[in-house]
């Protein structure tokens, strides 16, 4: 069984920093793209950036400049560094991952459950 859990939203001021985190855990042979998602109250579920398992990226636009996305490829591991915050980047965000489920390299998507990120001003 393969899980995503994520770590280190919370409640910060505009201008402040945070940090996710999000580990695979389970049977588990590699990790092909993996990449964070958020949801506003409201609004649909979109993509603020993504890494491939060379370190390719993209970001959405309102991301760029101040998220920084990485990865540990060793600990199956996905960070979120977000700088400069502001309130319309209060959502829930979500990891997603595309995980190597077989030593054949069958993959498989998966979510994690999702962590609150509130921005005050």
């Amino acid at each position: 069984q393969v899980q995503l859990v994520e770590f280190g939203g919370g409640l910060v001021q505009a201008g402040g920093s945070l940090t996710l985190s999000c580990a695979a855990s389970g049977s588990i042979f590699g990790s092909n793209a993996m990449a964070w998602y958020r949801q506003a109250p409201g609004k649909q579920r979109e993509l603020v950036a993504r890494i491939t398992s060379g370190g390719s990226t993209n970001y959405t636009d309102s991301a760029k400049g101040r998220f920084t996305i990485s990865r540990d490829n060793a600990k199956n591991t996905v960070y979120l560094q977000m700088n400069s915050l502001k309130p319309e980047d209060t959502a829930v965000y979500y990891c997603n991952a595309d995980i190597r489920i077989t030593v054949w390299g069958r993959t498989r998507e998966f979510w994690g459950q999702g962590t609150q990120v509130t921005v005050s001003s």
